[in-house]
């Protein structure tokens, strides 16, 4: 099994109380330093202990400081330089607030500066607060994954970014006529005024001009480093129509629904989808599976630091955009059932909730391992799952606990399971 450490850059504050009392946390330059700090403590400990992928999200204007993980990109270009073969990946950049092209350069840009330390994710966007105003430029905004005219029109933007990624990324010179992005632009006439046309002719690529020396494609630099491009993934797969996708576009998919029958489910899917295009998987095989961990002398002080971490951040901000939703259980259908859609209320976001189906494993290292080792054989025992995402609470607890953590991590877990 391969694994991630994934977190989301957060400014520190022991406690709540600390946090408030330094509003707006993220704009303070010492507790921003602090945060660097420990995100490139965890990456050293992360390449040295033998995580195969570091992973962060893109996220904007998070005064509150959880989640401030605004440039990923810069900060891989930073860590990449401290480690030697740990590998990073967006979770993901949010394409509605991006010139695809732009993307396009950047990611080629850190997979050359790396030599192919990296995989690429790609996200739609959820929070209004930031998507409504980066992804103007596309009319998107953000978007629940509810079947609406916002959310087929932020799913068609971002289908589209994707395409013209791709075509960057693969053909030596494109031209694309979208319904969100044309290149050239205007894409009828093209680009009618370059000067530099005998230049570009006897030394660009061939196709970028026309007869008559108008630009009528265009040769994005650099190249990525991997052939044909970087390996993909998504987070985190949870509707079926977004696992088709992911199948269809060979895409990996990280799933965040834990309840053992409905990860199955979702497993399942992919697997059948992935290869009615034409691949070869087994159950298990091209996923991961995103889980919060927590160590502890007892299961009950394992508990209690869940309870003073990764759950507060799921009761207190993802709850409010609909992510304990991934955490439903067969039991809830008939009280808060799909058709009508009855969401799970907040007296349902509850630390028992989030261990029962099996996303919080909490305990001491050998109830850890046999819960990791429940899930790797895809609780049934008839697969094999490729990757496990622990989603680390860097910033929610002093450094010396977050250490602690890592280093019970690595010691038990990695090397039972590690290929």
């Amino acid at each position: 099994m391969k694994f991630m450490l994934f977190a989301l850059p957060t400014v520190p504050a022991e406690t709540f109380e600390e946090r408030k009392k330094l509003r707006p946390i993220a704009r303070n330059d010492e507790k921003f330093q602090q945060m660097l700090d420990e995100v490139r403590k965890m990456a050293v400990f992360a390449d040295q202990a033998g995580f195969e992928v570091m992973g962060t999200t893109e996220h904007h204007f998070h005064s509150e400081g959880f989640e401030a993980s605004i440039a990923p990109l810069l900060l891989y270009t930073d860590l990449a330089a401290r480690t030697q073969r740990l590998k990073f990946c967006p979770l993901g950049l949010v394409l509605a607030a991006w010139d695809p092209i732009r993307c396009a350069e950047e990611l080629a840009m850190l997979d050359q500066l790396t030599q192919g330390r990296l995989y690429v994710g790609f996200a739609r966007g959820y929070q209004d607060r930031w998507v409504n105003i980066m992804g103007q430029q596309f009319h998107s905004t953000g978007a629940t994954m509810d079947g609406s005219d916002v959310d087929n029109h932020n799913r068609a933007v971002f289908e589209e970014a994707v395409r013209v990624i791709k075509k960057a990324w693969t053909q030596e010179t494109f031209n694309h006529d979208g319904e969100y992005y044309k290149v050239p632009y205007p894409y009828e006439t093209g680009v009618t005024r370059w000067p530099a046309r005998e230049w570009t002719e006897e030394y660009g690529a061939p196709g970028e001009l026309d007869e008559n020396g108008v630009i009528r494609n265009i040769c994005v630099v650099p190249a990525p480093f991997q052939k044909p491009h970087p390996p993909m993934m998504q987070p985190f797969g949870a509707s079926e129509r977004t696992i088709f996708w992911c199948a269809k576009e060979r895409i990996m998919p990280w799933v965040l629904t834990a309840d053992p029958e409905s990860f199955r489910h979702v497993a399942k899917v992919y697997m059948d989808s992935a290869n009615a295009e034409g691949q070869n998987l087994k159950l298990g095989q091209s996923l991961g599976a995103v889980r919060s961990v927590h160590f502890g002398d007892t299961e009950a002080e394992a508990v209690n630091l869940l309870a003073k971490t990764n759950f507060q951040s799921f009761n207190k901000v993802f709850g409010a955009f609909g992510f304990f939703e991934a955490h439903r259980s067969k039991e809830d259908e008939a009280k808060y059932p799909l058709d009508p859609y009855t969401p799970l209320p907040p007296e349902e976001w509850t630390v028992d909730r989030l261990r029962r189906v099996k996303y919080s494993l909490a305990g001491t290292p050998d109830q850890v391992k046999y819960m990791i080792d429940d899930l790797h054989k895809m609780h049934k025992g008839d697969g094999e799952l490729e990757w496990f995402g622990w989603f680390f609470d860097q910033g929610l607890m002093s450094w010396e606990e977050q250490e602690r953590q890592l280093e019970m991590f690595a010691k038990h877990i990695i090397p039972a399971f590690k290929d």
